[in-house]
C-alpha cells in the first residue's frame, strides 16, 4: 500500500476525471433529512483542484469509523488594505483590548471544559494571548504606523516563527497563535470569528488544522469525525479528538480539496478517508459503526483475550478530576504529575503534592496506580525551574534529567508520594521519565526505595533504554513504554513536525521491534512491561502489542471499551500472529493493512 498521497490512489475509481476539473463532484442523492444517513443540501463541490471521489490516507488518531457529508472549516479573515493610521493611540487600544478579550474568552472556555486535557490546552492558549512579549510586539507595530488589525497579524506571525524555530512543544504552540490572530483580528474588524460550519445536520469536519478552542468546543452530536491536512499523533487535534471519542484522521494530504457536501467514509483506526461513496454506502457504514458501539458498550471487566490471557486496561490521567465515573479501568497506568506544576512560578509545596497524590490513591483503593515523576524541562517549560534556553530542547534537560541540576524537586516529590501512600494505605508504582542508562535507573531506584516505595520503574522513551531493557529490569520492577517519545527519538523526527507524521506512526515496524525487545526482557525477568503511549488506544494495534508480550495498556477513558472488545475477539495465538505480520511489514501502511486484512 502506498504512503500517504495528495490525491486519489492510482487505480481507484476516482483516478481519472475529477481531480483538476470544476465539475459538481456529485454524490448519490441530495438528501433532505436531518439524520447522518441523509443530511441536507446537495453533495456538490465546485472549485478548481477539488475532487469528489477517491481515497486519501493519513494517520488515524481517533479510532472508530463513520460516514457523512464533508464540510470544511472556514479560512482566516483577510486583512483590509494597509493604510497609515492617523491615531496610533486608538489603534493600540483596539488591538490590546482585542487580545485581552481573546485571553478572557479562552480562559472562560478552559474553566468550562469538562475534559482536563482540553482545559489545560485552552488555559495555555489564554496565557499566550496575554503574553507581555506579544503585547510589546503589537505596540511596536502600531508605533511603526500599522493599524490594529495589521499590528496584530504581524505580531502573531513574528511570535509564531520564533516558536517554530524553538522546536519541540514550543512549535506545537505556534498553531495556537494562528487562532489567537484570527480571533483578535475579527474582534478589531467587528466580524464573527471564522469557525466550525453549521450545515444543519451531522457532518464530517475537514480543516487544514483545528485550534484547541474549536476542537474542544465541538458538538459531538453533529460532528461525526475530524479530518485535517496538518497535525500528528500528539497534536492538539489528536489529543482532543481522543478525549471526545471522535473518529479522526490527521496529516491527510488533499483533504481540503474534497468538495463541500461530498459523502465520505472516515476510518480513524486505519487512517483511511474514502470520498464520494454515495448515500447508500454511507448509511451502511453508519449501521456498522452503531453496531460496533453497542458491542463495545456491552463489554466490561478486566482486559482479556478470547482465551483468557490477561492484558491490564488502565487509565492515563493528570489528576483525580480525570477519573471519569464508569470508565471500567483496572487502575491508573500513567498519572502525569506535571499537571500539578504547570504555569507555576513557585514549586508546589509538600502538603499540596501530598493532597493531590492521595486523592488519586483513594480513588483506587487496593488498585494499581502508576505515578510518573515530573516530566518537564526545556520542551515543557515550567517557570519555577528557571531553565536556561537550549539549542535543541528535545535533546536537553527534561524528565529525570531535571534532577541533575535540581535534585530537591525530585526528592520533595518522592517524599510527597511516599507520605500520600502512607496516609491512604496505597502501594503505588512509581516511575521516572526519560531514563536513558542503567546508572540513571540505579540512582532513581535508590532514591525511591529509600523512602519506602517498593515498586519502582522507568519510562522507556529513549532507544538506548529499550536496547538495555534487560539490564534495567535487573534494577527495576517494571517498565512502561511511551510510544510518542520513543518514536520521536528512534526516527529522529520532531513529534510536533506535521511533515514527518508518517515517521511517528506507531505502526512503524522499527518501533514495534523496540517494543518487542522490551517485552521479551520483561518475560525473561518475570516483570511487567506496559505501553502508556497513545498507541495503546488503537483497537487494531492493541492486540498486536499484546502479541508482542506487552502486559498492560494505558489510555484515556474513551479508548477502553474499543480496546477491551478488540482483545476479547482474538486469542493470544491470533495476537501473536498479528504481531508477526506487523513486524514483518516494510512500513506502517503495510503493517496496518496486513493486520486489518486478518480481522
Amino acid at each position: 500500500m502506498p504512503e500517504p498521497v495528495a490525491g486519489p490512489v492510482p487505480g481507484s475509481a476516482s483516478e481519472s476525471g475529477s481531480e483538476s476539473g470544476t465539475g459538481s463532484g456529485t454524490g448519490t442523492g441530495t438528501g433532505t433529512g436531518t439524520s447522518p444517513e441523509t443530511g441536507t443540501g446537495s453533495a456538490s463541490g465546485t472549485g478548481t483542484g477539488r475532487f469528489a471521489s477517491g481515497t486519501l490516507r493519513g494517520l488515524g488518531v481517533g479510532p472508530g469509523r463513520t460516514a457523512g457529508r464533508v464540510f470544511r472549516m472556514a479560512g482566516p479573515l483577510p486583512l483590509p488594505d494597509p493604510v497609515r493610521e492617523a491615531d496610533p493611540d486608538r489603534e493600540l487600544g483596539e488591538a490590546l483590548r482585542a487580545l485581552e478579550a481573546v485571553s478572557a474568552e479562552l480562559a472562560a472556555r478552559a474553566s468550562a471544559a469538562s475534559d482536563p486535557a482540553a482545559s489545560a490546552i485552552l488555559e495555555a492558549q489564554s496565557f499566550i494571548a496575554a503574553d507581555p512579549g506579544l503585547l510589546e510586539s503589537v505596540q511596536e507595530n502600531v508605533a511603526a504606523g500599522m493599524g490594529a488589525a495589521h499590528a496584530l497579524d504581524a505580531a502573531c506571525a513574528g511570535h509564531r516563527e520564533a516558536l517554530l524555530a524553538a522546536g519541540g512543544l514550543f512549535a506545537e504552540r505556534a498553531a495556537d497563535l494562528d487562532d489567537i490572530r484570527n480571533r483578535a483580528v475579527a474582534a478589531v474588524l467587528g466580524l464573527p470569528v471564522p469557525g466550525v460550519p453549521d450545515p444543519g445536520h451531522p457532518f464530517v469536519l475537514v480543516a487544514e488544522d483545528l485550534s484547541p478552542a474549536d476542537t474542544a468546543g465541538l458538538d459531538t452530536r453533529t460532528v461525526l469525525a475530524l479530518v485535517t491536512e496538518k497535525g500528528g499523533p500528539t497534536s492538539h487535534t489528536a489529543i482532543l479528538a481522543r478525549a471526545l471519542g471522535l473518529p479522526a484522521v490527521v496529516a491527510c494530504p488533499g483533504a481540503m480539496r474534497v468538495g463541500e457536501g461530498t459523502w465520505a467514509a472516515v476510518d480513524g483506526t486505519t487512517g483511511e478517508v474514502r470520498t464520494g461513496i454515495g448515500e447508500e454506502e454511507a448509511a451502511g457504514i453508519l449501521r456498522l459503526a452503531a453496531a460496533d458501539r453497542l458491542r463495545q458498550a456491552a463489554s466490561s471487566g478486566p482486559g482479556r483475550t478470547a482465551d483468557g490471557h490477561p492484558v491490564e486496561l488502565l487509565l492515563n490521567i493528570g489528576s483525580a478530576a480525570d477519573l471519569a465515573p464508569g470508565a471500567d479501568a483496572e487502575g491508573v497506568g500513567l498519572f502525569r504529575t506535571e499537571f500539578l506544576f504547570l504555569d507555576r512560578r513557585e514549586e508546589p509545596g509538600f502538603d499540596e503534592q501530598v493532597a493531590a497524590y492521595e486523592a488519586v490513591f483513594r480513588a483506587f483503593p487496593g488498585g494499581k496506580v502508576v505515578v510518573r515523576t515530573l516530566d518537564a524541562g526545556s520542551d515543557k517549560p515550567l517557570p519555577f525551574l528557571g531553565a536556561a534556553p537550549e539549542p535543541n530542547p528535545a535533546l536537553g534537560v527534561r524528565g529525570l534529567r531535571v534532577a541533575r541540576g535540581r535534585p530537591g524537586v525530585l526528592d520533595t516529590q518522592l517524599d510527597a508520594i511516599a507520605e500520600a501512600a502512607r496516609v491512604s494505605g496505597a502501594q503505588p508504582w512509581v516511575m521516572a521519565p526519560m531514563v536513558s542508562t542503567v546508572a540513571e535507573a540505579d540512582d532513581f531506584a535508590a532514591r525511591a526505595r529509600a523512602r519506602g516505595i517498593t515498586r519502582v520503574g522507568a519510562m522507556i522513551e529513549v532507544p538506548a533504554a529499550a536496547l538495555r531493557a534487560d539490564r534495567l529490569l535487573e534494577r527495576l520492577d517494571f517498565l512502561s513504554i511511551g510510544t510518542n517519545d520513543l518514536s520521536q527519538y528512534a526516527f529522529a523526527a520532531d513529534r510536533q513536525h506535521g511533515g514527518l507524521a508518517d515517521l511517528l506512526d506507531p505502526w512503524q515496524p522499527g518501533l514495534l521491534a523496540l517494543i518487542a525487545g522490551c517485552a521479551r526482557a520483561g518475560l525473561a525477568a518475570g516483570k511487567p512491561v506496559g505501553v502508556c503511549g497513545e498507541a495503546a488506544a488503537d483497537p487494531l494495534l492493541a492486540p498486536v502489542l499484546a502479541g508482542l508480550g506487552v502486559t498492560s495498556l494505558s489510555m484515556s477513558a474513551p479508548g477502553l471499551a474499543p480496546v477491551r472488545d478488540a482483545l476479547a475477539r482474538r486469542t493470544l495465538q491470533r495476537c501473536r500472529e498479528d504481531a508477526r505480520l506487523a513486524l514483518d511489514a516494510d512500513g506502517p501502511e503495510r503493517a496496518r493493512e496486513a493486520v486489518a486484512a486478518d480481522r
